[in-house]
């Protein structure tokens, strides 16, 4: 379902565009050269009609000017996108074919492929680590802080768990994990003395702004991955069926020109504002945050990425096999085969 936002904000960010969209920043693969330069768009009729899906929170969040471009009929393709909270919304839709391209999980990613015998393959890496630590507290400052200590968590069955079970095992530290919901965890670190928490953004950026600071961000798994494996750590990516891809390159190869452009966006901007501007905004609207607020601060924190290529089954290569070895399960109990990876 496409998301109609108000002609005030339409209008907003039109003007921001010409006034302060990026003016060098490129990612790799994009050839348009900044987010405010519209391509030129082909004929209602010669556009491909494709139905996208995107997880709220930074897995999606770097598709949000590509959603207001596709509603202002600025795009080659024609978009039907739907925004859900749940991996499992994704999988399911993908495997019944509902959606065309989706932003998801990498380890689900991964699982899909195996489900599906090689019926999706991934595109680009478009998010890398965005899970905290937080602590009511400053007595975590070091995972080796973590041992004996209650952790309550978010994301069981999905990269959290995975990410977190093998970091702690890795720097031999032993805790007890309890596996809640955001809100559950909001509720125990608002309520205890010296809670610790793991989430990812921006549900970690709310309940730091929550706690008044009283609540801290204490440490960044992805830092600790880097300095642990070695490798950095791709969290989101985002996925076509391969049946699509086939029938359609070109709306490929278009999409991924235009979401080049959307994600190099979102990376600028409102980061070096004081207060929440249209890009926050436009986040809040379409589903992808609860409010512009807690936008504002968690863009700079989602590590929105465009990897793509052989630079992205590179890194996704050597990911899956670090969680093949911690817990085969976490990929669907096999590495997925070369042909998983799109490489044009």
């Amino acid at each position: 379902m496409k998301k109609t936002l108000s002609l005030f904000l339409s209008l907003a960010l039109l003007l921001s565009l010409s006034a302060c969209g990026p003016k060098e920043s490129q990612a790799p693969g994009s050839t348009s050269g900044s987010a405010s330069q519209q391509p030129a768009v082909p004929e209602p009729e010669a556009r491909t009609q494709v139905n996208m899906m995107v997880l709220s929170g930074p897995t999606g969040v770097g598709a949000a000017k590509l959603m207001l471009d596709n509603n202002l009929d600025h795009t080659q393709n024609d978009y039907n996108f739907e925004v859900v909270s749940e991996n499992a919304q994704v999988v399911a839709a993908l495997t019944s074919g509902e959606t065309d391209i989706a932003a998801i999980a990498t380890n689900m990613a991964a699982n899909l492929a195996n489900q599906t015998d090689g019926g999706i393959q991934v595109l680009a890496i478009n998010t890398l680590g965005v899970l905290y630590i937080l602590e009511k507290g400053e007595s975590v400052q070091s995972v080796s802080d973590l041992q004996g200590r209650t952790i309550w968590a978010t994301g069981k069955g999905a990269n959290p768990e995975f990410i977190l079970n093998k970091l702690l095992a890795d720097n031999g530290v032993e805790a007890e994990i309890e596996w809640l919901t955001p809100q559950e965890i909001n509720a125990k670190m608002l309520e205890s003395e010296d809670g610790v928490c793991m989430l990812p953004v921006p549900a970690a950026t709310a309940l730091g702004m929550q706690g008044k600071g009283e609540i801290n961000f204490a440490l960044s798994l992805s830092d600790i991955w880097e300095e642990t494996v070695g490798t950095v750590l791709p969290m989101g990516c985002v996925v076509a069926r391969t049946e699509f891809i086939q029938q359609n390159p070109q709306a490929v190869t278009d999409f991924l020109e235009e979401y080049t452009d959307s994600i190099v966006y979102m990376q600028s901007g409102d980061a070096v504002s004081s207060a929440p501007g249209v890009k926050s905004q436009l986040v809040a609207d379409l589903g992808l945050t609860a409010n512009a607020d807690i936008a504002f601060h968690a863009i700079p924190m989602c590590n929105l990425t465009f990897i793509a290529g052989e630079e992205m089954r590179n890194q996704l290569q050597t990911y899956y096999q670090v969680l093949f070895q911690a817990d085969p399960s976490s990929i669907g109990g096999m590495l997925p085969y070369d042909d998983f990876y799109y490489i044009p």
